[in-house]
């Protein structure tokens, strides 16, 4: 049985860092709670049924300037026990922009642990999973926890402006309700001809599921489908309705409270940009600089794609006309007329750097001040397809779009076996795991990320650069995914076309034209479930509180959100389950509060469920989970 409930516990919610941001040399208070324990350990520092022993002293370990220091943390005047609980405090101080540190616990009968972002530990462990405190300044409030949309202009929706456009020549005209092409040259060029208002004349759905920013995949022209391979940084594509069905559509958004950010390549242009062309055209236009040309009039692009010309960061000119300045590209759609709240920055990762040189960081950097300068409550994310929270340390962008920490594990613990293109990955489908390594692979990857990163990073369950989660998931598993990225900390990302169950083996396979009014072409119907996990999004416990992980065995996962006086008690099940929770591991709440009558199965109270799903209590103080194949559901309390 899984005892991870019964771990030490510290995260950078408000439980556990009640006094908030802290500046540079300032100090804060920092809490953390461990388990009461019993009178007396075994050999192994564990009582009967796996509970760990009282903890007897708890430091803060810190460190300041490259060095580390201790300050013996305090127990605070609680009831003994409270809950099954001691809690620790002690003062942390802000000696350098980010700070780093992690506690040592001792306990009855002299075991010594460690505890760190990624968990408690037996052994001492470097810092690289250390808590992490930065000082600058967070994300965006209105973005914290909030729920993203994501869409592709070209398959959301067709308004009547778009039938009297013509196709460009580059294109291969669809028809709506054509299958997409998604392997082959006609792969980035096949048309379905989606706009701008398109998307605002279906504003009504995106409110209906509870949507709070809307994320625009790039609508600058271009000669592709998917137009990452800009022409121009400076208007808006005339095919998706030109700069003023953009202004119409921002406008719309704002006025149902949804906010809008667009996606911005930072790595590279089209090969017909006009900053490249002019470059092609004149060796010595400031434009060359731009670029990573060598002395034969080759170039460097994207994965050697040569129509995706990389960018060269080491360019003062590049810089002043893309990143720096009231006048520059990113600044430009942030201001009047357009007024985009932000920005997502595609293949954020490879951005500024090739060989040797690395400007990755100094870029973020500029972004970072030119955007706020522009709109001082931008959300700024940007894509890191792996490890990405060496890049993402709060300084510079406010999150990530990462699929390290969540999106690979989920669907590796909901997999089928059906095959599907893994994250480049040569496996064939994702490698079927339990749910303890589901938890031990987010806690890892999330671990060295600031708390406040993780609020503002996307938990996506697909995107429109991976399969569709209806594929790669086991019947059933899509809705239980869905409640996980609506329960988890960071903000719950739908991709459009999910809340119909729409299935696609890699990411262009992925971009269906929406099935609206053909039923034909919708797989599931699952606007209600969407929409209830973005009305249930909307409490506080779910967007700002603690992450505790309770029990992860097998095919069963539970955990909690906690803020003071509410927890949000989320279980998800991918098979059969017939569980008895060990009395203390569960919130008490549950009974208390008469959510689960005593000695009765209870399928009713909670606030959520997918699938059939219970909790009970059972004789000897705890609590019986059942389930019948995938289900999920969230329980609030307080």
């Amino acid at each position: 049985m899984s005892m991870l409930g019964f771990e030490a516990h510290h995260d950078g919610s408000p439980l556990y860092l009640q006094d908030g941001p802290v500046p540079l040399g300032g100090t804060t208070r920092v809490r953390v709670r461990t388990w009461a324990g019993g009178s007396s350990a075994g050999t192994d520092g564990t009582l009967d049924g796996g509970r760990p022993a009282a903890v007897e002293r708890v430091w803060l370990r810190t460190v300041e300037d490259g060095e580390a220091r201790f300050t013996e943390a305090r127990r605070l005047e609680l009831p003994h026990g409270a809950d099954g609980w001691d809690w620790w405090e002690a003062e942390l101080r802000a000696v350098n922009p980010l700070a780093r540190y992690r506690f040592l616990l001792t306990e009855t009968g002299g075991s010594v642990l460690w505890l760190n972002a990624a968990g408690v530990h037996s052994q001492d462990v470097p810092d690289a999973q250390d808590f992490r405190l930065s000082v600058a300044e967070a994300g965006p409030d209105w973005a914290a926890g909030a729920v993203m949309y994501q869409v592709f202009p070209d398959r959301f929706a067709r308004s009547a402006a778009a039938d009297a456009r013509p196709a460009p020549d580059w294109a291969v005209p669809a028809d709506w309700d054509a299958a997409v092409e998604y392997q082959g040259p006609d792969t980035a060029l096949q048309f379905f001809g989606g706009d701008l208002d398109g998307v605002r004349e279906r504003l009504d759905h995106l409110a209906g599921l509870g949507v709070e920013i809307l994320y625009l995949t790039p609508f600058f022209p271009s000669a592709s489908n998917h137009r990452y391979d800009a022409e121009s940084f400076r208007r808006v594509d005339p095919l998706l309705g030109g700069d003023e069905a953009l202004i119409r559509l921002v406008q719309a958004c704002h006025e149902r409270g949804i906010k809008v950010i667009g996606d911005l390549t930072t790595n590279h242009t089209g090969d017909t940009h006009e900053w490249f062309r002019t470059a092609l055209a004149d060796p010595g236009a400031a434009e060359r600089s731009f670029y990573y040309f060598d002395t034969g009039g080759g170039y460097e692009s994207w994965w050697g794609v040569p129509s995706l010309p990389k960018l060269d960061w080491a360019s003062d000119g590049l810089r002043r006309e893309f990143v720096e300045g009231p006048k520059s590209v990113v600044a430009h759609w942030l201001a009047e007329p357009f007024k985009l709240d932000g920005w997502r920055v595609d293949v954020g990762n490879m951005t500024g750097r090739l060989g040797a040189a690395d400007w990755n960081r100094e870029v973020g950097s500029l972004v970072r001040q030119t955007a706020l300068e522009a709109r001082k409550d931008a959300l700024l994310v940007a894509e890191s397809t792996n490890d990405a929270a060496p890049d993402f340390q709060g300084d510079a962008y406010h999150g990530s779009m990462s699929y390290a920490s969540f999106t690979r594990p989920l669907w590796a613990w909901l997999t089928d076996g059906t095959a599907v293109n893994f994250f480049g990955s040569p496996l064939p489908c994702p490698p079927r795991i339990p749910a303890s390594q589901f938890v031990a692979e987010y806690r890892d990857f999330a671990a060295a990320y600031p708390w406040n990163v993780r609020l503002h990073s996307l938990v996506a369950i697909d995107t429109h650069d991976t399969a569709r989660a209806a594929t790669a998931m086991l019947p059933g598993g899509q809705a239980v995914a869905a409640v996980l990225s609506f329960t988890l900390p960071g903000m719950p990302t739908v991709f459009a076309g999910d809340e119909f169950g729409l299935e696609g083996m890699n990411g262009e396979h992925s971009r269906t034209p929406m099935p609206w009014d053909e039923p034909e072409r919708m797989v599931q119907d699952l606007r209600g479930l969407y929409s209830a996990l973005g009305a249930l999004r909307r409490e506080a416990v779910l967007r700002t509180g603690s992450l505790r992980w309770l029990h992860a065995d097998g095919g069963t996962l539970a955990f909690v959100r906690e803020l003071a006086g509410t927890t949000a008690l989320v279980v998800a099940t991918r098979d059969e389950a017939d569980i008895v929770f060990p009395a203390g591991l569960l919130p008490a709440g549950l009974f208390q509060a008469g959510l689960l009558p005593a000695g009765a199965p209870a399928d009713t109270g909670a606030a959520l469920a997918v699938g059939r799903i219970g909790l009970s209590a059972s004789g000897d103080g705890g609590t019986r989970l059942r389930a019948a194949g995938p289900a999920a559901a969230v329980w609030l309390l307080g």
